[in-house]
């Protein structure tokens, strides 16, 4: 586990931080205003705290006086020691499993939404500790694989479902701005007794992804489907994908660029050619309140080239897919998942998605959802996957063998 003095990097985050702007004025929450928001997500299961214990939130909140990030980070990763002490002490491994995910769950947070300062990446290589020691608990196990890629390494996880005696469909699954392959490798765990394997990977400029963000960013997840091509134990034929948010934006853009070698393709909230103008960056990006906190932060520190929001300005036209010419082609079968009311990315997005291109698409768009499909009495990310994505999958991966 690593240690580092708890010291401010950068220009720290304030307290009610206003960001003015050309177009607009807004407000990031006050640290008073993040534990508040925070408390209530833990408390019915909501991102980006689902999975973490309300009473461990509260402790670790208790210790958070400022919104300075190395002081969120420490203040997280204190709780999360305790769980790795016992950890290393527990009676049987099932206990130890239960503590190092525990440990996992509040590192991740103490660098969420990126590892952004000293303190954070800290947080970060502990949360990467702690997944790999759970990891080690799985059955059936997961794989690490390091695929070199241009002088550097693709890191992802790779499960196959028990004792499957042929090339099982494959999951490629590709995690959004701040959440992790950790994260999405544990959402598709659900689907292994089903007979479908999984490869979880970070999206570009996030976790252990090799390269930043950029227009030509993508053709990392195509040297992944050369890959899995090669394994032995993934029928090449029956590989789909799903991306979340930003990963989302990855995954539409493979369901065209990547379409004859894709079975199919779930996009989340994706965008697409709205979200990436200075206008949206400006009135809905930064201060955005369904975000937690630091979205435009979040989005400069993933971007090849930015240091700040003009920078992102600049840059985020040319990821669009109107702009790249792409819209206009055909796509694998797709599914489109997200809320009426998502301010993340705009419903405009998905209209312009289900209206483009000369392949047919299937949506499913929770009228009070937010983000992702998201709603606070019910619909939270892992209801979504197993009542919408899971079935949706197996029907594509069952028509497949039929054909």
């Amino acid at each position: 586990m690593l240690k580092l003095q708890w010291k401010t990097l950068c220009l720290p985050v304030l307290a009610g931080l206003v960001i003015t702007t050309a177009h607009a004025q807004v407000k990031e929450r006050t640290i008073e205003e993040i534990k508040a928001e925070s408390i209530a997500r833990a408390e019915r299961g909501a991102y980006p705290l689902g999975g973490l214990d309300p009473s461990d939130v509260k402790e670790a909140l208790s210790l958070i006086q400022s919104r300075d990030r190395d002081e969120w980070a420490r203040g997280w990763s204190t709780v999360a020691e305790r769980y790795m002490a016992q950890a290393a002490k527990a009676a049987t491994p099932q206990e130890a499993a239960n503590a190092y995910k525990r440990a996992w769950r509040l590192y991740y947070f103490a660098q969420w939404p990126v590892p952004s300062s000293d303190g954070k990446k800290v947080a970060y290589a502990n949360a990467l500790d702690a997944y790999a020691k759970y990891a080690q608990t799985l059955d059936p196990p997961l794989e690490v694989v390091k695929i070199p890629f241009e002088g550097k390494e693709i890191v992802g996880y790779l499960r196959l479902p028990k004792n499957a005696k042929e090339p099982v469909p494959m999951a490629l699954a590709i995690s959004g701005l701040d959440s992790r392959k950790e994260t999405v490798a544990e959402t598709y765990g659900e689907i292994l007794k089903h007979g479908i394997g999984f490869f979880a990977v970070d999206g570009p400029g996030t976790g252990q992804a090799p390269l930043k963000v950029s227009p030509t960013a993508d053709r990392m997840f195509s040297a992944v489907l050369d890959y899995l091509e090669k394994r032995q134990e993934v029928d090449k034929a029956r590989i789909f994908t799903h991306g979340v948010s930003f990963g989302g934006y990855w995954t539409t853009k493979l369901s065209i660029v990547e379409q004859k070698r894709l079975l199919g393709a779930v996009v989340q909230s994706p965008p697409v050619d709205v979200f990436f103008t200075e206008k949206f960056l400006r009135e809905g990006t930064l201060g955005n309140r369904e975000y937690l906190f630091d979205l435009a932060p979040a989005f400069v520190n993933v971007f090849e080239g930015a240091e700040n929001i003009d920078d992102l300005a600049r840059l985020l036209p040319n990821m669009s897919l109107v702009k790249l010419g792409l819209l206009d082609k055909p796509s694998a079968p797709t599914l489109i998942v997200t809320g009426a009311k998502d301010t993340q990315v705009p419903m405009a997005e998905v209209d312009l998605l289900l209206r483009s291109g000369t392949s047919p698409k299937e949506a499913w768009i929770n009228p009070v959802g937010g983000h992702l499909g998201r709603e606070p009495k019910g619909w939270t990310d892992p209801v979504i996957y197993s009542k919408v994505i899971l079935p949706w999958e197996l029907r594509l991966v069952e028509q497949s063998r039929a054909k």
